[in-house]
């Protein structure tokens, strides 16, 4: 357990240098915060530098913000300092291996702790100085007790669709979770499922579920018509419905040719996309690889 280990960590006074890594929403930040106040009380903003992705971490900043912070000693303050570099994966190569120097010559006086989503973003020089934690998607049962305090204390009418649409919505970042319960509390009185849905743009399930039949039933020209059209009226984006597809697809037991051809290509469709291709064509290469998926489950004549 991370919290139990800081706290370990905290109370012998031999805190090391830390990387905590992990998906959004999951509490990176916010443990180290609460850490840094456990160990440093009133003391808090003297001894600590925090800086996040708003704040300029180039090399510049890096040899003279943080160096000087580093290499200053506290009149009145004993103790090691801290310094919090949140969102630490998006600093420059030259910016990190500027801090691996900083980090050497101030380890009697200053503790670093990286935070970032995505630990191969570090270089492993600045790894190999920390001490590593990684951060879990939160587990459902967390999400949803969390959630459930935050109804009660904010007195919403959230329905059980409407929690389990947000636990779906959320794949364990809590941060997400409450953007979204703010927003769809800003806009319903009573926050169903469909609400929750609305507020995100995501696809409703029973949209997605309809878009999954008719791939497998409807002819080509047919499906790709409906298609466009309920993403026109609706404004829903190809990227989305390809996640929502796949989630549906997982629980279908298809036969291995088409389950081959249908994960295969829409990878490659979910690629185009985020590279910046267009959405009409690759929607119609979507309902393109259904077609030919479903004459791979035909059996010859």
């Amino acid at each position: 357990d991370i919290i139990s280990i800081l706290t370990k960590l905290i109370n012998s006074g031999k805190l090391p240098h830390l990387l905590f890594y992990g998906p959004p929403g999951t509490g990176k930040t916010s443990t180290m915060i609460a850490a840094a106040k456990t160990l440093y009380g009133s003391r808090y903003q003297s001894m600590t530098l925090e800086l996040n992705a708003s704040d300029d971490r180039g090399i510049g900043v890096v040899r003279n913000e943080i160096k000087s912070f580093a290499g200053t000693k506290q009149l009145f303050n004993s103790g090691v300092k801290l310094v919090i570099l949140d969102e630490a994966d998006s600093m420059t190569n030259d910016a990190q291996f500027a801090l691996r120097r900083i980090i050497e010559k101030n380890t009697k006086s200053t503790r670093f702790c990286f935070i970032c989503n995505y630990v191969n973003k570090i270089i492993p020089a600045l790894q190999s100085r920390c001490t590593r934690f990684r951060f879990a998607p939160l587990q459902p049962a967390q999400v949803m007790g969390r959630l459930e305090d935050i109804v009660k204390a904010e007195g919403l009418d959230v329905t059980d669709g409407g929690k389990d649409a947000l636990l779906s919505l959320s794949n364990g970042d809590m941060r997400r979770v409450l953007n979204v319960l703010q927003a769809a509390s800003m806009s319903f009185q009573k926050i169903d499922s469909r609400a929750v849905y609305l507020c995100t743009g995501n696809p409703l399930p029973e949209d997605v579920q309809s878009i999954l039949d008719w791939l497998l039933n409807d002819d080509f020209n047919e499906v790709l018509t409906r298609i466009r059209d309920l993403c026109t009226t609706k404004g829903y984006a190809l990227s989305d419905i390809l996640k929502d597809l796949t989630d549906l697809l997982v629980g279908m037991e298809l036969p291995p040719e088409a389950a081959a051809i249908i994960y295969d290509d829409m990878s490659t469709i979910e690629w185009r996309l985020a590279t910046g291709a267009s959405e009409k064509i690759q929607l119609a290469a979507l309902v393109g690889v259904f077609m030919i998926a479903r004459e791979s489950m035909t059996p010859p004549q």
